[in-house]
């Protein structure tokens, strides 16, 4: 996250109980430049809409949805203003619970109605919505974004469930299921394994250039995007557009779609067959990577072959420092993994997320180790959800 949103943050604490709404947004927007868009308040690094209230309970109209998709790849921060204090919240689409006030006709292909105070959230998974972990909680966001969020907005707000399935798992399919961790363990001690990474390495070496340009890409998804492609796309016509977009230097990268799978790269092989998801983390930059749906991912664990890995890449600015191919039920990844438990509705079990710092730790310092007792527990709660 930017350094001038910490100054902001600093700067509005230094003022608590000193000035009014109306003297505090004065002060703000000189101080940091900022310009006005109906309520809001916003620079190339942060948004900001200031509330008042006499008390921490407020439930005034913050900002339409229509109006926070505009400012969504952005931290969103909503000031409260009391009589003693500044409260500092982030309301970013992620962190936000439902719509409240016009919203009867929200649908994902009419966005409309307000979000008030009542509905940004105090905390998520357990971390609270507070300055001092706004980075943290941006990170999870950006990795999600308004078009992640807008189905579950709908279905909290109208009670209405978007289109999806909450995969049945039957008492046969989760013995399958449960025996993933022996497949896995199997694999990574596998010849076949030494063979599935050698070949994702060879293709990361080959356009180790291109993926140092596509790391400079500010939207984390399009970067993510664009780098799984280049190593595991399919389409050789697709990849030389890309490719020729980065060493062009243009900043529009030309609109493609990949297929909405688990995985970026599948192989069979006699005995295992794998799907790995490929996954960037720019050293210096604090994430927090999507793991998966954990419905696609029990559906997938509930054939009898099946290895599900990740391939991580680590970037510095100007040199790939490291390539990991690992385990869904490796410890330290297992351990860390965020459940989204507020993406979970009628028809869905939700989504993961990984770790920055763990991803960071295993590049760093590579290992496999698996836990089969507590990765078959872990696959027991994902069922359970």
């Amino acid at each position: 996250m930017d350094k001038q949103v910490y100054s902001l943050i600093s700067y509005i604490e230094g003022l608590n109980g000193r000035t009014d709404k109306a003297q505090l947004v004065q002060s703000v927007q000189a101080k940091f430049g900022l310009t006005k868009d109906r309520s809001v308040y916003y620079s190339d690094t942060f948004a900001i809409r200031f509330s008042s209230s006499k008390s921490t309970n407020f439930s005034n109209t913050v900002i339409s949805l229509s109006n926070l998709q505009k400012f969504d790849d952005l931290p969103f921060i909503v000031c409260l203003n009391t009589p003693s204090k500044n409260y500092l919240f982030l309301a970013n689409s992620t962190l936000i619970t439902k719509v409240s006030h016009s919203s009867q006709a929200l649908r994902v292909d009419n966005i409309r109605g307000s979000i008030n105070g009542s509905d940004i959230m105090n905390a998520l998974n357990g971390i609270k919505n507070e300055p001092d972990n706004f980075e943290e909680l941006f990170a999870m966001h950006a990795e999600i974004g308004f078009e992640g969020n807008l189905a579950r907005l709908v279905e909290a707000t109208n009670n209405i469930s978007p289109s999806g399935v909450k995969y049945i798992v039957s008492p046969r399919v989760k013995e399958v299921i449960l025996s993933a961790p022996e497949r896995a363990q199997s694999f990574i001690e596998s010849p076949e394994y030494a063979m599935l990474k050698d070949e994702l390495d060879k293709a990361t070496k080959r356009y180790e250039n291109e993926i140092i340009l596509a790391s400079l890409i500010d939207n984390v998804n399009v970067r993510g995007r664009v780098i799984e492609y280049i190593i595991a796309g399919e389409d050789e016509k697709l990849r030389a557009e890309l490719i020729d977009a980065l060493q062009s230097g243009v900043k529009r990268i030309p609109s493609f779609r990949t297929k909405n799978t688990l995985g970026d790269f599948e192989k069979v092989f006699d005995n295992y067959n794998t799907a790995t998801d490929i996954k960037t983390k720019v050293m210096i930059l604090n994430s927090a990577p999507k793991a998966y749906n954990i419905d696609k991912i029990l559906e997938f664990l509930s054939l009898e072959n099946s290895v599900f890995m990740f391939y991580f890449v680590g970037i510095m600015p100007k040199q790939i420092v490291g390539q990991i191919l690992i385990s869904m039920f490796q410890n330290d990844l297992r351990d860390t993994t965020h459940l989204l438990a507020h993406w979970a509705g009628r028809n869905s079990r939700g989504v993961a997320q990984f770790s920055g710092q763990t991803i960071d730790s295993l590049i760093n310092t590579p290992n496999n180790e698996i836990d089969v007792n507590k990765s078959k527990e872990y696959l027991r709660q994902l069922i359970d959800l």
